[in-house]
């Protein structure tokens, strides 16, 4: 295929899937889904299971293999700016956090993780059918506890926006363990990625030693160049995104090459970015790359829909996919819900905020590829893994839906509803901090 052959296919296959995304993401939300469902609805609709299924060899000639590689660079870069956002916007304050926050973050971290690996200790069988010949082994297990873990918080935040719990005691508290929860979580993965890597324990024991003097560099040497550069005389007026994308691209070069994802380095450079004096994280850097990941972020759904290969699936695997989604669903709603009511929430609100941390969305989609580049999942289990994430996060607004009934008693308002005079509810891409917990409600 010529270059300019090759730009055509690449155009061409671009608008396809920046508009089926856009459109199908619409029609989610038009069904009060998040848009994340329709997004990556699109893709598995434009992978071989679906448009393969086409005459006339559509997918082929829509999608040919030459074209994949740069689908996939693509997708990654769109990681990379998503990861570096969602790093620059965590508040590590609240890793110090007392109170419900650490109850519900802790709850929701570790329960899930411990009933994923149980779920695995107890059906071994099924998980190495489904696994395709991958080895079931240590660092397998630990990953599938991880992956039952996560909570995706830019999703959470579109919920609770459009459930109108922005603002309410459930709500922010929710957003705020959501956050606590997957700083807890990207570590423990790349730990796991790491111990199950291919060769000797030299070798990734010499490549974990390596890994934490990047980490050591990162945070010892490159932020503190980065907060003499910014806070220079004449450095408000500067532009810093440039300055941000480079280091988030260099970053997700390093532990690339050190065997981890391109999302680790990417999250680490947003969470060493030096913040303005407040402590609130710079707009004007934060804003452009968030609007560039989103442009990009359909080719990363589409990247992923097409790996879903449903065809590919065998009438055991649906047992397996129904033990997956209900340890998914039990592992966050118990732990959330329990850890709220030994708080001294009531009944509802916690249940609010255990269904709440069973969103997993795009988050877990993030995980998910990361598995299956590193050879830790086959495809067969990373379409049922896609399945789970797509039904617990569908199934977030209907069970939110008899928690939001109005109380019964006159004019006492509903649990969890925004109490009059509270201060409006974090944005899609803000979470609150720990110190900003509403009081309860008497």
């Amino acid at each position: 295929m010529s270059a300019d052959s090759m730009v055509t296919h690449v155009a061409a296959a671009l608008a396809v899937v920046i508009t089926a995304s856009y459109a199908l993401g619409a029609v989610a939300r038009r069904l009060g889904q998040p848009a994340v469902i329709g997004e990556l609805c699109a893709g598995v609709a434009l992978g071989p299971s679906l448009l393969g299924l086409a005459p006339g060899r559509l997918y082929e000639n829509l999608f040919p293999e030459q074209i994949q590689p740069i689908l996939t660079a693509l997708a990654q870069v769109a990681l990379v700016f998503f990861l570096f956002a969602v790093g620059y916007e965590l508040d590590l304050r609240l890793l110090r956090g007392k109170g419900t926050v650490t109850a519900v973050s802790l709850g929701g971290f570790a329960f899930p993780m411990l009933l994923g690996a149980g779920v695995v200790l107890l059906f071994p069988g099924g998980f190495a059918s489904a696994n395709g010949g991958h080895p079931v082994d240590t660092a397998f297990t630990l990953y599938i506890a991880v992956a039952l873990s996560i909570t995706a918080v830019p999703v959470l935040a579109g919920i609770i926006r459009d459930q109108g719990l922005a603002g309410s005691r459930p709500g922010t508290i929710a957003m705020a363990s959501a956050g606590v929860i997957d700083a807890l979580s990207w570590p423990v993965l790349a730990v796991v990625l790491v111990g199950g890597a291919h060769g000797s324990a030299r070798t990734w024991t010499l490549r974990l030693a390596l890994l934490a003097l990047y980490v050591l560099a990162m945070l010892c040497v490159v932020r503190p160049l980065l907060v003499r550069w910014m806070r220079r005389p004449g450095a408000l007026m500067t532009n810093h995104a440039p300055v941000a994308v480079a280091v988030a691209l260099a970053s997700a070069c390093v532990t690339n090459a050190l065997g981890l994802h391109v999302i680790f380095g990417a999250l680490l450079a947003g969470i060493i970015m030096p913040r303005q004096p407040d402590g609130v994280p710079d707009n004007q850097l934060l804003r452009p790359l968030q609007e560039t990941g989103g442009l990009l972020l359909p080719v990363f759904f589409a990247i992923s829909g097409m790996a879903v290969r449903l065809d590919g699936l065998a009438a055991s695997d649906l047992l397996l996919l129904l033990v997956i989604c209900a340890a998914a669903v039990v592992g966050k709603v118990t732990a959330g819900s329990l850890a709220a009511r030994v708080a001294r929430m009531s009944w509802r609100d916690a249940l609010t905020i255990g269904v709440l941390l069973n969103t997993r969305g795009l988050t877990e989609l993030v995980v998910l590829n990361v598995g299956l580049q590193a050879g830790m999942i086959g495809p067969r289990l990373y379409a049922l893994l896609v399945v789970m994430a797509l039904v617990t996060t569908a199934a977030t607004g209907p069970l939110l839906g008899p928690l939001r009934r109005p109380a019964r008693r006159p004019g006492a308002g509903s649990d969890g509803e925004r109490t009059p005079g509270s201060r409006p509810g974090p944005g899609p891409d803000q979470s609150p901090s720990a110190d900003a917990e509403p009081a309860p409600q008497p």
